[in-house]
């Protein structure tokens, strides 16, 4: 008899379906509108809403966004991965490369668009060398490495570029303050990444293609002129002009392609964070509690709504900006709701490894709380050294 052809999912299956998918992917955004939407009814809009938004981080983030939304068009992080990769030979060498690649992409693309990037790759690089057990350890380290990575320059994670530019902070005393726990962290994810076996291993699938050079080199003057705006060497509004014509020039859909949920979540948590500094109790309790210890109230504010919303909010009560600072990049560490970053590894996991979402949890957990509490105690000896 001939099979019966599976049925497809209705269309009501499909919308239902679509809609839960856009839910989950904007998690992050739809809790900060609704945040943002309680306190309007404390603070009524007015005047003083258009002063809640720092244009300049806006700028600097669309523009970090768009040039590297025009690299993942032609491939270009793929390819450079890739080739990172195929210059090793045994796993505990592979999974170094693809940690470290994710790493030091967070310096560059943002935490959680180094993960969008690498995360595949680290699938597809285990899956073709027969050795998917190493799964949720890799991933788990790679968002580790993604989390920690970026708090080194202004521009590696969102919550950088926001209290860069809200505090005016000088460029050197920015690398100074960070580079204690960034070097920590490099040692950390190091030693425990040294534990892996370093059984023999190859790749079975053909290298990528490498994209055209004059691609990569035009992407990347776009690139330096990001950074330039970001060290405030280039006015912002000129260099959003500028890098916006260009992309529309050279790859209109990379300015499609920009994640503008990042740019709203931001615009909500300004109204949310402004409208919270104008309620004279919740101003005076959360400013007390700041107070007693940035650093300790900023990692734990993290646990619960995340490191870039509470960048955002603690900003308005403290004036340690480099506790915060400290905070807010290490606060990424803990729970999976405490960066934007573990909530994109966990789901990906749970695509790719169904059924093992426990297990990597439960390792997730205790790798995030391990490194969490020696950066933590790094923290406070950076707060006697700086």
């Amino acid at each position: 008899m001939p099979e019966t052809p599976m049925a497809e999912p209705r269309p009501r299956s499909k919308v239902r379906l679509a809609v839960i998918h856009i839910l989950k992917s904007s998690v992050v955004l739809l809790v900060a509108i609704a945040a943002a939407a309680v306190t309007c009814f404390f603070v009524p809009p007015d005047r003083e809403y258009l002063g809640y938004f720092d244009l300049r981080t806006l700028t600097c983030l669309f523009c970090t966004l768009a040039v590297v939304a025009a690299f993942k068009d032609i491939k270009f992080f793929e390819w450079l991965a890739d080739w990172i990769v195929r210059r090793f030979r045994n796993m505990r060498n592979i999974v170094l490369a693809l940690v470290f690649v994710t790493y030091f992409g967070s310096m560059i693309m943002a935490n959680d668009m180094a993960l969008i990037t690498f995360l595949p790759l680290g699938w597809f690089v285990l899956e073709s060398c027969g050795n998917r057990k190493l799964t949720a350890f890799t991933f788990i380290m790679q968002n580790i490495a993604a989390n920690l990575g970026g708090m080194l320059t202004p521009f590696g994670n969102p919550q950088n570029l926001y209290l860069y530019s809200y505090f005016h902070i000088p460029t050197g005393e920015f690398f100074a303050v960070m580079a204690l726990p960034f070097g920590v962290a490099f040692v950390l994810i190091l030693g425990t990444c040294l534990f892996v076996k370093a059984e023999p291993a190859a790749l079975t699938s053909s290298p990528r293609v490498r994209p055209k050079l004059w691609r990569i080199l035009a992407y990347a003057a776009l690139f330096v002129l990001s950074v330039l705006i970001v060290f405030r060497v280039f006015p912002y509004y000129w260099g959003l002009l500028a890098v916006a014509a260009a992309l529309l020039i050279l790859d209109f859909r990379a300015v499609l392609r920009v994640d503008y949920g990042l740019l709203l979540t931001f615009c909500a948590f300004f109204v949310f964070s402004g409208n919270l500094a104008r309620i004279p109790a919740v101003a005076d309790f959360l400013g007390a509690l700041v107070a007693l210890d940035p650093l300790a109230f900023g990692v734990l504010s993290c646990q619960v709504i995340s490191n870039v919303p509470s960048a955002v909010l603690l900003s308005k009560f403290t004036s340690d900006y480099a506790g915060l600072l400290v905070a807010v990049n290490i606060g990424g560490l803990g729970t999976p709701i405490a960066s934007l970053a573990s909530l994109i590894t966990l789901n990906t996991f749970r695509r790719v490894q169904p059924g093992e979402t426990k297990k990597y949890i439960a390792k997730f957990l205790l790798l995030n709380f391990s490194f969490l509490a020696v950066l933590l105690g790094t923290g406070y000896l950076n707060a006697l050294l700086v």
